[in-house]
């Protein structure tokens, strides 16, 4: 009898201690990607800039989004700004367009959506 009144007390101050947290914090993670490829001198590079709506965190979100593109072929550079929700994606022409480009964040997720897709000569830096 003992023994059970022991692991019932062990069992309830276990559920107290792990059951009773009121708040969640949410683990931060800082996440740094660096993808170095070869790039061909005889190659036309563009550049795209295009917003991108659905994002809700820079770590998880926008770090992926970027992550993708950069795994393109083709691509050369790619940033993606959380608190701007702005995309820049430098590319080899012959390889990747505009419409790629969508179908890659878009597919990430349903919640993403590209708009306001433009080729610019440099990036904005605002």
């Amino acid at each position: 009898m003992e023994t059970i009144k022991y692991i019932l007390s062990l069992f309830i101050i276990a559920m107290l201690l792990t059951g009773c947290k009121n708040e969640i914090k949410p683990e931060i993670k800082t996440v740094k990607v660096e993808i170095t490829k070869e790039v061909d001198p005889n190659v036309t590079f563009a550049k795209a800039e295009f917003t991108v709506e659905g994002m809700t965190c820079a770590i998880g979100c926008a770090a992926s989004i970027e992550k993708r593109i950069t795994k393109m072929e083709g691509v050369k550079y790619a940033k993606v700004d959380f608190d701007r929700k702005l995309a820049m994606v430098e590319y080899n022409k012959a390889k990747v367009n505009h419409t790629l480009l969508e179908k890659t964040v878009t597919s990430i997720t349903d919640t993403y959506k590209v708009t306001d897709m433009k080729t610019v000569d440099t990036f904005s830096t605002k």
